[in-house]
C-alpha cells in the first residue's frame, strides 16, 4: 500500500484526467474546464465576488478574471460593482442553462469513473476528500 504521500499525486492524476476528458464536451458550449468549475461556482452562491471564486477554487486571479470577462462576452454571467474594486457575479438565463449542462457533463464523468471502480458516491472517501477541501479554501462568502 503507498503511503498517505501519494494522495496529491493521485489527486492531481484524476484532474488532469477530468480536465483531458471533458475539453471536448466544455469546448461545444464555448468554455474549458476551468470556466466551468467557474461557472458552477458563481452558481452555487449567490453575489458572489470574483475574488471568492478564486479562493474558493484555488486559482490564480488573473486566471479567474480572463474567464470571467470571457464568460461575460457570452452573456453566461455579469460583473456589478460591489465594495470598493470588488466585483459581484451572477448568472443571466443563458448562464443558467449551460450550468444545467456543465453540471450533467461533469456528473456523467464522476459516474463513469464510479462505475468503472465500484466506488459509490456515499462513500467515505467522498467526505473525507470534501473535509480536507473545506479546511483549505474554507468559507466561501463571509
Amino acid at each position: 500500500m503507498k503511503n498517505i504521500g501519494y494522495l496529491a499525486q493521485d489527486i492531481s492524476i484524476l484532474h488532469r484526467q477530468y480536465y483531458k476528458d471533458t475539453r471536448e464536451k466544455f469546448s461545444k458550449i464555448n468554455l474549458n474546464p476551468t470556466a466551468a468549475c467557474i461557472l458552477l461556482a458563481v452558481s452555487d452562491y449567490e453575489n458572489i465576488s470574483q475574488n471568492q471564486v478564486a479562493r474558493s477554487l484555488v486559482i490564480d486571479k488573473g486566471l479567474a478574471t480572463r474567464e470571467i470577462n470571457k464568460m461575460e462576452k457570452l452573456n453566461y454571467l455579469t460583473k456589478a460593482d460591489g465594495a470598493g474594486k470588488t466585483k459581484i457575479l451572477n448568472l443571466t438565463s443563458e448562464g443558467q442553462k449551460i450550468v444545467d449542462t456543465v453540471q450533467k457533463i461533469r456528473s456523467q464523468w464522476w459516474e463513469d469513473r464510479f462505475a468503472t471502480t465500484g466506488i459509490s458516491p456515499d462513500s467515505p472517501l467522498v467526505s473525507s476528500i470534501e473535509a480536507v477541501v473545506s479546511s483549505i479554501v474554507g468559507p466561501v462568502q463571509e
